[in-house]
C-alpha cells in the first residue's frame, strides 16, 4: 500500500511537471511541495493504521496458563508461637538451715527416691544436745513413774505428780524440736527423678534459700508458651494443637492441658502449656518448642493459593477459565477472602465448585482474553 502511494506521487509529479512544462517554475515547486507534504501525511496514516492492524492481530493470540478446578476442603489457621519444653517437678534444692556441708552422697546423673539424703551437714551440736536431753528425760520418766504410782496409793501431793508429769513432757518435746533440727542438716530429694546438678562441695557452706543440688523429674514434661492477649478468647484446654521440636525435626499432636486465666501486664500475654509424653528421651527441659494452636477450621471451604488473589481499587479478585462462544477466556471474578495460613486463603464468597482457578499466566491477563492450557 505504501509503495503504491508513492508511485502515485511520483506519477502525479510527472504529470504536473508535463503539463506545466512552459509555465512558472516557483509555481510548479510550490505545487510539488504541498503535493509532498500531503503525501507524507497519507504515508503516517497508513502506518499508524497497519501498526494497529497488527497489534490487534497480536492479542488475539491466545495465552498459556495452568488452572485448577476448584474444590470444597478443611481449612485450618494456626497461631504459631515459640516456645519450650519445661519439667513439672523440676527444682534446685536448697538446705533448710545453715551450716557447713560434712557430705555429698549423689553425684549428676544419679536416679533418687522421694526422701533420699542428697547431702548432710555439720550436725554434731544437734546430736549433743539431743544426748543430753534424752538422759535428762530418762530421769524424768523415772521420777514421773514413781510418783505417779505414789499419786495411784494417794501417797504426796498432786503439785509433786503435775511437777514431774510436766517436766517429763516438757523434755519430750524439746527431744522432738532437736530431732527436727537433725533432720534438717539433711538435704533431702522432695520428689523422684535425676540428679542434674550439684553445686555443693564438701566443706562449703549452705545456707537456705541459696542452690545447691538440682533434682528433674523427666517423666513429667511439658511444652510452655506466652500467647498475645488477642488470642484470649480463642485458645481454650482442649484445644487441638501441634507441637513442633525444630532441633529433632519432629511434630506431635496433643491438646491444651492448661490455660492461664491472668494476662501478665509487662507483656500482655497468657501461659499455655502442653503435656509431652514422658517416656520420649529425646525431650529435655528449655528445649525450643515452637505451638502450632488451631483458633479457626472448617470442615468445608473453598481455598485457593494465596499469590493467585489480586488487588483493586474495587477490591480482591482472581482470574477464572471459562467458556464463552466454543472458546475458553479469562473471566475477572471478584471474591471475598477470609484468613490465610501457609500458603493458602480461605474464599469466603465469590466463588462456586467446580470453578476453573487461573493458577499460572494470571499476572498481566486481561478480562475477556484468550486461553490455552
Amino acid at each position: 500500500m505504501k509503495n503504491l502511494i508513492i508511485i502515485l506521487g511520483v506519477y502525479t509529479l510527472v504529470m504536473s511537471c508535463s503539463s506545466d512544462k512552459g509555465g512558472d517554475k516557483r509555481t510548479q515547486l510550490d505545487k510539488l511541495k504541498k503535493q509532498e507534504v500531503e503525501i507524507s501525511e497519507k504515508i503516517k496514516t497508513l502506518e499508524k493504521e497497519i501498526a494497529a492492524e497488527s497489534k490487534t492481530s497480536e492479542n488475539i493470540k491466545e495465552r498459556m496458563v495452568a488452572v485448577t478446578t476448584l474444590e470444597m476442603k478443611p481449612f485450618k489457621h494456626y497461631v504459631e508461637i515459640q516456645g519450650r519444653v519445661d519439667a513439672t517437678e523440676n527444682i534446685n534444692v536448697s538446705p533448710k538451715m545453715a551450716g557447713l556441708v560434712t557430705k555429698i552422697n549423689v553425684k549428676e546423673g544419679d536416679e533418687v527416691h522421694t526422701g533420699t539424703v542428697l547431702a548432710e551437714m555439720d550436725d554434731q551440736v544437734v546430736k549433743q544436745s539431743i544426748e543430753e536431753v534424752k538422759n535428762a528425760l530418762s530421769l524424768a520418766t523415772t521420777l514421773f513413774e514413781k510418783q505417779k504410782n505414789l499419786w495411784d496409793q494417794k501417797i504426796g501431793s498432786e503439785v509433786q505428780f503435775l511437777t514431774a508429769k510436766n517436766q517429763k513432757e516438757s523434755l519430750e518435746k524439746k527431744l522432738a524440736t532437736l530431732d527436727e533440727q537433725l533432720d534438717m542438716s539433711r538435704i533431702k530429694a522432695p520428689f523422684g527423678g535425676t540428679v542434674d546438678l550439684v553445686s555443693l562441695r564438701v566443706g562449703q557452706g549452705a545456707m537456705p534459700g541459696l542452690p545447691s543440688i538440682r533434682v528433674v523429674n523427666l517423666s513429667k514434661l511439658k511444652a510452655k508458651a506466652d500467647v498475645a492477649e488477642a488470642y484470649a478468647s480463642k485458645v481454650k484446654v482442649g484445644n487441638d494443637v501441634v507441637v513442633v521440636f525444630p532441633d529433632l525435626n519432629k511434630e506431635i499432636k496433643a491438646t491444651i492441658s492448661f490455660v492461664g486465666t491472668v494476662i501478665d501486664p509487662l507483656n500482655r500475654t497468657f501461659t499455655v502449656e502442653v503435656k509431652l509424653d514422658g517416656n520420649v528421651p529425646d525431650y529435655h527441659p528449655n528445649m525450643i518448642a515452637v505451638l502450632k494452636i488451631i483458633d479457626y477450621k472448617r470442615d468445608s471451604s473453598f481455598v485457593v493459593p494465596i499469590n493467585v488473589v489480586q488487588n483493586s481499587e474495587e477490591g480482591k479478585y482472581l482470574f477464572l477459565a471459562v467458556k464463552e462462544n466454543g472458546k475458553t477466556v479469562a473471566k475477572k471474578q471478584m471474591v471475598s477472602v477470609g484468613l490465610s495460613y501457609n500458603g493458602e486463603t480461605e474464599i469466603t464468597n465469590g466463588l462456586s465448585s467446580s470453578d476453573q482457578i487461573i493458577t499460572t499466566g494470571f499476572q498481566d491477563l486481561n478480562n475477556g482474553e484468550l486461553l490455552k492450557f
